[in-house]
């Protein structure tokens, strides 16, 4: 189940990468703010019933917190501050579940960390060229 999971994660980051790189849609940030979001709460639906049965009610917080981090990005968004921060944060904050429950549910999730990193990193709007 983990790594149906995980593969499907990874072909859904790759997927979203392609799209945004042929479409290069208005506000890619948007894009893949979402994508992660959705990327993330796909991943989590599909692990609920193997953590619930593996950890019981240590479910919530093992497949909450990735959900919740992955939110914060599209919440900043919304209220229009610090977006990029949110982007580092949540991508830091998801890695870094992944990696402590890396031997476990936490490799899934770790493929929505791209997405998360190159809205971080992605342009907002062309900047003017350097006049000598």
């Amino acid at each position: 189940m983990i790594g149906v999971a995980t593969i499907g994660a990874v072909v859904a980051v790759l997927l979203v990468g392609v799209v945004v790189l042929v479409r290069k849609p208005a506000d890619a940030r948007r894009v893949l703010r979402w994508s992660a979001l959705a990327i993330t709460l796909l991943v989590a639906a599909v692990l609920t019933p193997y953590t619930v049965d593996d950890s019981g009610a240590a479910a919530a917080y093992l497949l909450g917190v990735p959900v919740v981090a992955a939110l914060l990005p599209v919440l900043a968004q919304r209220i229009g501050r610090l977006a990029v921060v949110a982007d580092l944060t949540a991508a830091l904050i998801v890695a870094g579940w992944g990696l402590l429950l890396g031997l476990g549910i936490g490799g899934a999730f770790l493929p929505a960390v791209v997405l998360l990193l190159a809205s971080a990193v992605s342009t907002g709007a062309a900047r003017p060229a350097a006049t000598a």
